[in-house]
Parts: structure tokens; C-alpha cells; sequence
């Protein structure tokens, strides 16, 4: 078949400009990566052989070839190979989302290198020594293989190959050397072992290079904490996630009984781009006795936890064991559970040694961890004791813990507000009585907050409050009284039959220095959670919600006045409107009809002046 000459895909070819520009600061990572892809592609062929007998194959491994005169470096596996459309669809395009804004950060800060691992792309770091590149594969079981080449330019050929090895070799036609550029000679085997030792030595298959095997292939999940350098689980960590970071913190276990198995697990140090998309891929990855069986294993760790990275190996589960058998399997649930106390109990272990990461873990990934508390397990107790909540008592985040040892002798509920942004929530007039008391409230801002503090009704034996929702009874010296509350009845019946958009109007002591507020009712939806559950497309019945009044304030005061004065003054039903309207605009609501409300404002103003 002739040779077909094919663009890359637009990303791709910004991608390859940024490699051709060295934006690693250290090269030596290229090989790294071919070598992690020969080492999945292994994996693979290893886990398809167990299903199909005639993929089977005994000695699984990977060869590194060197050619100095022809300044070629060769990685070649007898692993599971690619079709062509595997090798268009994985090297000629990149078709995971977020590629766009990964790369416009790339563009913006060339030091921001490790963002490449964020899309798993490492195949293109070889254009970082390479003049050219030709891989050459064949997918196991397929009749015929597949010859790629490109210099980088932006496109590449393909042609099909009828005489190719099962498996993949990568030959990488090497730059000259330049030292001053952090760009080593690559055929040099004393590099190439230093480059494998460094960052391959865990890999389970044998690297070759001539007669010698380069790693030593220990699983370091079985290897005890005392004989694994921290740099080894740094690696480990990288080949694992695509991540370039460091993991903020390493998780080892193991369990032993009727039931054994061993894991090493990792908190990375910061939040992938896709860990709020459905299709994202996430979780562990199993082996059985040393035997890797499948990727992405989301059976074994729940949905809070999904941005854990690391291995879980088992000794009494079939090989052949499938993703639907997992979902069902007694001693996966069993792991699942035993990991997921494991991994809390190890970020509360975090919050008292090093508080720094701490912060850091729960900025990137607190709202995903408070998503187990929407669930029915036996986690919240473990994820309240791990959170942290803005808050009025100062800048930093404060603990549920925390917060109940400061709250003054008499309060006896944990109060909370939810909203769009702290300062929103921190100039609410709900906000006012609580301010004027002394009594903190935490600031709910994430969008996960709207829902869980529905499922979740109390901490330590203190029951949530929202201070926005239903009425709350705070101690005061200036509570209405039955004469007050008498003087104001008239205006607030005329008020409940004027108003149709609330569905109560009443007076308050939560305000201090507003004329009104609006708040639903204990078991109502709040405004925020009304239009997230219409930003999903479902549908809500109307909502009406309770008009408060400050009967201290001059506004209110002189609306009770006039009304009794003149009650049938339609300026007043105006004026009940802009009530209204002022106390849906100081929470950040929505006015139905923004222009009416402009347009009464400025009448009632220019009457003033």
C-alpha cells in the first residue's frame, strides 16, 4: 500500500511546537515515557493473553537499542500493538477534553511544563531530541502492521507493513548532542541506564539492553516503607499518573488474614482537569499476585475519592476476574470500604502534621470529597472531621471542630449560610443579627455545599442551621412585641395580598440595619439550589419564599404610617414592589422585570429631590 501523507490535529501540531521548544527542562523524561508506554502495552497484552489463549506470549519485555554512528536510540516491546486506526486515533490526534486550556497555560508559562502529564501525552516529549521518529507496530492477532513517521513538522505519514513484529518499536532519530541545552547523547549506554535506574527501575518487565537487564522489576508495593526511597515513590507515583508533581502524601497497606492484599496509594497535590466530567477516567489500578489484571479499577474506591492514584494488588481473586464480577465481589467491597477509612483517616493524619499540604489537598479537592456526603455510607463522620468551611471568624478555613469550640456558651446550633461567593453571603442581610451577636457562621460556597447540607442534619449531636432558611430563633432584648406585633398587622395582611411573588410576609429581629430580607422555608429550596437543579434541565414547581420586615428600620416604619394614613394609595403598592425587589437584589437575586423595578426606582427618586 502507498504511503499517505496526514495532518496532525490542530492541538497536536500547537503541542509539537511547544516539544520542538523544549519546555521540559529536563529531556531525559522522553525516554521515560516510551518506556511507560512499552510497559502498559505489555500489560495489556499480558491481561489479553489470560482471555485468548493464542495471545499468549512467555517472555513479555522491552529492548533498548542504541546506534551511535546512526544516531538512533530504538525502544521496541512484544507488547499488545496498535491498529492504524489506533495509531491515527492516539498519536495523530489528542481527543481528551481540556487540551485547549492545558495548552494556553503552556503557552502562558513554559516553566508549567508538568501540565503536560494532565492529558497523558507524553509520546510527544521524543521531539525534544528527535529530528524524526518512526514507530513501527502490529497489533497482536492482526495479519499486518503499520509503519508512522514525522520530523515534527506537522504532519506524518503512514503506510501499512505486511512483515511487522507483533508489538511496538519506537526509533528515535537523535538531535546532535548539545550539553549547553541539557540535550545528553542518548546512544551513551551509561545515560541510558542512569535514565532507567532513575525513573523505570520499577517497572515489572525486564529492560534489556544487549545481554544486561537494566531494573531490577520489584513491585515497590510489596517492598517495606524503610527500603523505598522517597525519589522511587515520586517516580512510581509519575508513571502511574501522568502527573509530574509530587504526590502530597504516600498510603501503604496491607492486610493479612483470610482475606490478603497489598496497596500503595498516593494524594496527588493537585486536582486533574477532567475530576468533575463523567467521562473521566479514574481509580486504581489492580494487579493479582503480581499479575497486572485491570486499569482504572473505580470498584475500589468510591466516587469522593476518585483523584487517589495508585495500586491495589490482591492474592485471592481469579485472574480472569472481570468488571462486572468486581462490581459484585464481597472482597472488593470489602477493600473498597477498608481503603476509603484508610485514605480519610491518613488526610486527618495530614491536617495535624503538616498543615500546609493539608490546606493544599482540600483547596483542590475538598468539593469532591464532600460529595461522600450525599452518599449512604458510613464515611461522614470521617469527611466532617476533614473538612474545612470559610468562615466569619477570620480569613483561614476553619474545621467543624474548631468551630464548636469557639461558639459562645448558649449557642446551640452550627450556623451556615450557602452562595455564589463569600462576599456575597458576607453582605447578606441575613447576615446582620448573627454579625451584631458575635456568632460565626461558616460560608458554604462550593456548588456540591447546596446539596449536602440537606443530607447531613447535624455534627457532634449540634444540628446545622441555615441562617437563610425557615425562622431562627436568636436571643434578643428587642424581640416584637404583642403591641408591635399588633400595630403591624394591618400593613402586613394589605402586604401578603399586595406582594403574589412571596408567600408570607412577617417580622423579623435578624435584621439590624436592612428593612427586609426574603427567606425560605425550613424545608424549601434556597435561590442557589433552585438554579442548579434548573441549570441540570429539571424542572421546579414555583417557589415562594417569606418577605421579613425590620420593624426598627425608618423604611418599614413609615410604609405601616402611610398605609394607615392612606390605604388605598396605589403609590404604596409601589412601593410594597420596591420593597420587594430591594430585598431580592441585596441576596444577588434575579428581578422578573428589571426595567419596572429602574423605572419605579427613578420616579420615587426624582419625587425626593
Amino acid at each position: 500500500m502507498s504511503t499517505e501523507t496526514l495532518e496532525f490535529q490542530a492541538e497536536a501540531r500547537q503541542l509539537l511546537e511547544l516539544m520542538v521548544h523544549s519546555i521540559y527542562s529536563n529531556k531525559d523524561i522522553f525516554l521515560r515515557e516510551l518506556i511507560s508506554n512499552a510497559s502498559d502495552a505489555l500489560d495489556k497484552r499480558r491481561l489479553a493473553g489470560l482471555k485468548d489463549d493464542s495471545l499468549k506470549t512467555d517472555d513479555l519485555h522491552i529492548e533498548i537499542e542504541a546506534d551511535n554512528e546512526a544516531r538512533t536510540l530504538t525502544v521496541r516491546d512484544n507488547g499488545i500493538g496498535m491498529t492504524r486506526d489506533e495509531v491515527v486515533g492516539l498519536i495523530g490526534t489528542i481527543a481528551r477534553s481540556g487540551t485547549a486550556e492545558t495548552l494556553r497555560r503552556l503557552k502562558e508559562n513554559k516553566e508549567s511544563a508538568e501540565l503536560i502529564g494532565q492529558f497523558g501525552v507524553g509520546f510527544y516529549s521524543v521531539f525534544m531530541v528527535a529530528d524524526k521518529v518512526t514507530l513501527l507496530t502490529r497489533k497482536a492477532g492482526e495479519p499486518t502492521g503499520v509503519r508512522w513517521e514525522s520530523d515534527g513538522d506537522g504532519t506524518y505519514t503512514i503506510e501499512t507493513v505486511e512483515d511487522a513484529p507483533e508489538g511496538t518499536s519506537v526509533r528515535v532519530h537523535l538531535r546532535p548532542a548539545d550539553e549547553e541545552d541539557a540535550l545528553y547523547d542518548y546512544t551513551d549506554e551509561g545515560k541510558i541506564r542512569q535514565i532507567v535506574t532513575r525513573y523505570s527501575d520499577f517497572i515489572s518487565f525486564p529492560i534489556r539492553m544487549g545481554e544486561s537487564t537494566l531494573n531490577s522489576m520489584k513491585a515497590l508495593w510489596s517492598r517495606p516503607r524503610s527500603e523505598v526511597s522517597e525519589e522511587e515513590y515520586r517516580e512510581f507515583y509519575r508513571h502511574i499518573s501522568h502527573d509530574w508533581t509530587d504526590p502530597l502524601d504516600i498510603i501503604q497497606m496491607r492486610a493479612e488474614g483470610t482475606f490478603e492484599y497489598e496497596a500503595l496509594l498516593f494524594l496527588p497535590s493537585r486536582a486533574p482537569h477532567d475530576l468533575y466530567q463523567r467521562d473521566a477516567r479514574h481509580g486504581l489500578q489492580l494487579y493479582v499476585k503480581r499479575v497486572f489484571i485491570l486499569d482504572d479499577s473505580r470498584e475500589l474506591l468510591p466516587d469522593h475519592l476518585r483523584f487517589v492514584k495508585g495500586v491495589v494488588d490482591a492474592a485471592d481473586l481469579s485472574l480472569n476476574i472481570s468488571r462486572e464480577i468486581l462490581q459484585q465481589d464481597r472482597h472488593i467491597q470489602l477493600i473498597r470500604r477498608r481503603l476509603a477509612k484508610k485514605i480519610l483517616a491518613s488526610i486527618k493524619e495530614l491536617m495535624s502534621k503538616d498543615a500546609e499540604k493539608y490546606r493544599t489537598f482540600w483547596r483542590e479537592f475538598g468539593p469532591a470529597v464532600k460529595e461522600g456526603l450525599l452518599d449512604r455510607t458510613e464515611d461522614h463522620k470521617a469527611i466532617l472531621d476533614i473538612a474545612s468551611f470559610a468562615s466569619t471568624a477570620g480569613e483561614e478555613p476553619t474545621t467543624l471542630a474548631d468551630y464548636l469550640a469557639r461558639r459562645p456558651e448558649g449557642q446551640d446550633k452550627i450556623y451556615f449560610m450557602t452562595g455564589d461567593s463569600r462576599a456575597q453571603i458576607e453582605n447578606s442581610p441575613h447576615m446582620e443579627a448573627f454579625r451584631a451577636k458575635g456568632y460565626e457562621v461558616l460560608l458554604l460556597t462550593d456548588p456540591v455545599d447546596e446539596i449536602w447540607v440537606e443530607a447531613v442534619h447535624a455534627y457532634e449531636d449540634v444540628e446545622f442551621q441555615s441562617i437563610a432558611r425557615g425562622a431562627v430563633d436568636l436571643p434578643s432584648e428587642e424581640e416584637p412585641s404583642p403591641e408591635e406585633a399588633g400595630e403591624y398587622a394591618a400593613v402586613l395582611s394589605w402586604l401578603n395580598e399586595t406582594l403574589d411573588d412571596v408567600k408570607e410576609v412577617r417580622l423579623t429581629t435578624r435584621l439590624t440595619s436592612s428593612p427586609a430580607c426574603l427567606v425560605s422555608d425550613t424545608d424549601g429550596f434556597t435561590p442557589a439550589l433552585e438554579k442548579m437543579y434548573k441549570a441540570m434541565g429539571q424542572e421546579l414547581p414555583s417557589v415562594k419564599r417569606i418577605l421579613e420586615l425590620n420593624p426598627k428600620h425608618p423604611l418599614v416604619s413609615a410604609v405601616k404610617t402611610a398605609h394607615e394614613k392612606r390605604p388605598d394609595d396605589p403609590e404604596l403598592s409601589e412601593t410594597a414592589e420596591l420593597l420587594y425587589g430591594t430585598a431580592l437584589l441585596a441576596e444577588g437575586g434575579d428581578l422578573a422585570d428589571p426595567a419596572r423595578f429602574a423605572a419605579l426606582l427613578a420616579d420615587r427618586l426624582s419625587k425626593t429631590i
